[in-house]
């Protein structure tokens, strides 16, 4: 079972008050973002720099029937989504005043405004991971870079993407 999110990052906000953010968040992303509850998507670690999420492959995922791999979209989806949850815990952490409600407040605001997905090779295996990484976290734009491997550490695709936050 994959390690869950990580209870102590942004403990200037208080462990109680982090530790609400922190179910909340993996609340809303798991459960009530119900797109990434179609993909399977589970938060693995909200700690900067290593955000990262996981899913396991299943029929409903795959792209190329006869070779059993990974949906395209599905990557770029899966990609998209970890630079959003990254993005959050990097909000959550330049406002530690913020309760976990105001924190997840900003996030309505917040939508992709470019991707790009480098395909490197085909989205084979049992059990992915992706991880995102906060390059660029202005008042009103965010960038990040993405990355998702197999359960072998072998990488499959990376990414880039531009969020609007306000």
């Amino acid at each position: 079972m994959p390690n869950r999110p990580d209870d102590t990052a942004a403990a200037h906000r208080g462990p109680e008050e982090q530790a609400r953010f922190t179910a909340l968040l993996t609340d809303m992303f798991e459960q009530r973002i119900r797109f990434n509850e179609l993909l399977g998507l589970r938060v693995q670690s909200l700690v900067a720099p290593d955000v990262s999420l996981c899913f396991d492959m299943r029929p409903e995922l795959v792209g190329h029937f006869l070779y059993g791999r990974l949906h395209g979209g599905v990557i770029s989806a899966v990609l998209d989504a970890t630079a959003g949850l990254a993005l959050m815990a990097a909000i959550a952490d330049k406002h530690p005043a913020d309760t976990a409600e105001q924190v997840l407040q900003r996030f309505a605001r917040m939508g992709t405004i470019d991707l790009r997905v480098d395909f490197l090779r085909q989205g084979v295996g049992r059990h992915f991971t992706a991880g995102a990484e906060v390059t660029r976290l202005g008042g009103r734009v965010g960038s990040t870079q993405m990355r998702l491997v197999n359960e072998e550490g072998v990488l499959i695709a990376t990414g880039a993407a531009s969020y609007i936050l306000a």
